[in-house]
């Protein structure tokens, strides 16, 4: 399921410290990714030039992609399923009974 997380899905954390939040995604890289909101750390940064600024600043650092899950529009994680139709795949999850299309994929 790991493999069908992209930039700007939204999902949810499900283990760790940030357990239960949720947020976009806003960078892969490999089997990681940083998502909104998550997994914030602090660095201390001096003033490089007149321009720059200075102090505390907060940045978003990667977590690992099997610690998150897709979410539906409540937050509520789900597991994506897929259907192959000629040249394109649909992701779908199952929510209340219904599938619900989660996006169209090409096929190269």
């Amino acid at each position: 399921m790991s493999k069908w997380i992209k930039k700007d899905d939204r999902v949810v954390v499900i283990s760790g410290n940030d357990r239960g939040k949720s947020g976009s995604v806003l960078s892969r890289k490999g089997d990681r990714i940083v998502v909104q909101g998550v997994n914030i750390r602090k660095k201390h940064v001096k003033q490089k030039s007149r321009v720059g600024s200075s102090g505390i600043m907060e940045y978003e650092m990667p977590v690992h992609i099997s610690n998150v899950s897709l979410c539906n529009a409540e937050g509520k994680p789900v597991k994506i399923k897929v259907k192959t139709s000629g040249e394109n795949k649909t992701l779908f999850y199952i929510d209340a009974g219904k599938e619900v299309i989660h996006r169209q994929i090409k096929k190269k």
